[in-house]
């Protein structure tokens, strides 16, 4: 992967960290404008407080922008690049697109968090050469000083209050795999080894835990899609069988595969696959049925952990902010 960056470069990936509303208007609200009267299309993905605050100040210029609550499209950041991002640069091939996309917030999770950093990182790659630019904001008052050195590594240029600067700190592959980590053991989980001959019986051990966890209707079905289409992989390309885990913890389900394959591509389950191309939709259909996926992948195996948020949240149940604020 190349995510070398210049100021000739196609794609422009700048993170602003800004410390109040003043801020984060002073530069979001001319970066919206600029691209509408360069004929740009432009797209503002930012969590709901930020978007209203936004839409206010644009004015009537907010209907000519597909505006975008975060944290609802991007509540799994592994669906951000495909669902968000690319959804929208693709519908405007041939012309410079320009997004603000803002998936870290004080309030993310600390379950979420790698996911979301991750995520930054690989828009680097996933955009590399494309006429696009994403503005990425960082609430720098609210946020944790690591999260804004990860954020240092993710973007190749940083704008504050202070101006605009190179980031010296610019490594997004050394940020994907430092996150990418083996999970700690799971509380007490139902546990099945999968092959070929079992996917009947382990479906219908998901839709049971499913109904005894309190999810009912698309959400039983989307999970059992899930894991059906992990558990399909691991046959077919982790070795023949793949390890099944269900368990609840604070406000999810969690399904978990795992087994002895590697995932070479990290942009696999990110990147759309063209209509005329047969398989390699699986990935994309997990990270964009749960709520939320994490994955570690290495030599010795890889495990999908995919995350489906729970009605009744279990007793004590509680996010916390990004590494406590």
């Amino acid at each position: 992967m190349d995510a070398s960056s210049s100021a000739t470069d196609r794609f422009v990936h700048p993170a602003l960290f800004y410390r109040d509303t003043v801020e984060y208007l002073e530069h979001t609200v001319p970066f919206v404008r600029e691209g509408l009267a360069a004929g740009e299309p432009v797209a503002v993905a930012v969590p709901r407080g930020n978007l209203e605050r936004l839409r206010a100040e644009l004015g009537r210029d907010a209907e000519r922008v597909r505006l975008m609550d975060m944290g609802e499209a991007g509540r799994n950041p592994g669906r951000i690049i495909p669902g968000v991002l690319r959804a929208f640069t693709d519908a405007h091939r041939g012309k410079r697109v320009r997004i603000i996309g803002e998936p870290i917030w004080p309030s993310r999770s600390d379950l979420e968090y790698p996911a979301c950093v991750q995520h930054e990182a690989l828009i680097n790659f996933a955009f590399a050469g494309r006429d696009v630019t994403i503005l990425c904001p960082y609430d720098a008052a609210g946020l944790h000083p690591r999260v804004l050195a990860d954020a240092e590594a993710t973007h190749p240029t940083l704008l504050d209050g202070t101006g605009q600067r190179a980031s010296d700190s610019y490594a997004p592959k050394d940020i994907v795999n430092t996150y990418n980590r083996p999970f700690p053991e799971p509380p007490a989980a139902v546990a099945m080894t999968v092959g070929a001959l079992h996917l009947a019986r382990a479906r219908y051990l998901v839709r049971e835990r499913a109904g005894a966890a309190g999810l009912t209707g698309d959400r039983v079905a989307d999970l059992e899609l899930v894991a059906t289409e992990l558990l399909a992989n691991s046959i077919d390309h982790g070795g023949g069988v793949g390890t099944l885990r269900l368990w609840t913890a604070d406000t999810y389900l969690v399904c978990e595969v795992s087994d002895h394959g590697c995932i070479t591509d990290p942009l696999a389950g990110r990147i759309p696959v063209p209509p005329s191309r047969a398989g390699g939709r699986g990935l994309l259909l997990v990270n964009h049925l749960s709520d939320l996926v994490r994955l570690h992948t290495g030599a010795g195996g890889t495990t999908v952990r995919a995350y489906f948020r729970l009605p009744r949240p279990q007793r004590g149940a509680g996010g916390g902010s990004v590494l406590d604020g």
